[in-house]
């Protein structure tokens, strides 16, 4: 039985961005996998972690039920000469029962983590976007291919071009900033303001005689 683990589906990129200047420049071009530039983050390393704390019980269960197709395994097999033919028979039927069982199980929990794992995708994949985009205009690119997609028909890209490992940086970087605490106001005590004399109207002046 396959082992259930995080993967994450490859994400298409492929972003022009229109430069600013009076005369067009020469294009310049980065690639990046960016497929695992978003597992190598801190965030998509910490929904991995999430997801694969989340289907552990459900990895036990299925573990559970291959061991008791194991153990029906083992005594249909030391029991080839002791057994009866309808005894070898019914738990050559349990055991093809349990195989079907099984098989479906695994099918449905694997759907549930894909889509849990999309929904995680979904919004990292946003972010993703918006610090590529922002970096390739701060450095003059024009445009940004993703080299993790097996449909991109890149055949050598110059590691001098590859933009993963500074995408990982600037989006943890930026990630820490948006996330970090903003400075609380000073609590010092302050003097208050002296008060000010109330205001008396002036007095009538005395008419003359």
């Amino acid at each position: 039985m396959k082992s259930m683990s995080f993967v994450v589906p490859s994400l298409v990129l492929a972003a022009t961005l229109a430069a600013q200047t009076q005369s067009p420049p020469a294009s310049k071009i980065a690639v990046i996998a960016i497929q695992q530039a978003i597992i190598a983050t801190k965030d998509g390393q910490k929904a991995a972690s999430e997801l694969s704390s989340k289907a552990e019980p459900k990895k036990k269960e299925l573990e559970q039920k291959q061991s008791d197709i194991n153990s029906l395994q083992d005594q249909l097999s030391k029991g080839q000469n002791t057994l009866s033919e309808s005894t070898k028979n019914d738990i050559y039927k349990n055991i093809e029962g349990k195989k079907k069982s099984l098989q479906r199980d695994f099918e449905d929990a694997q759907a549930e983590m894909d889509q849990e794992q999309q929904k995680i995708l979904q919004g990292l994949g946003q972010k993703m976007m918006a610090v590529i985009e922002r970096y390739a205009r701060d450095n003059g690119y024009t445009m940004v291919v993703d080299v993790s997609n097996p449909q991109t028909p890149v055949l050598y890209a110059a590691p001098s071009i590859d933009i993963t490992k500074e995408i990982i940086e600037l989006y943890d970087k930026s990630t820490a900033q948006m996330s970090a605490p903003k400075p609380a106001a000073p609590t010092g005590s302050t003097t208050p303001p002296a008060a000010k004399p109330p205001v008396t109207a002036p007095p009538n002046p005395t008419k003359k005689q």
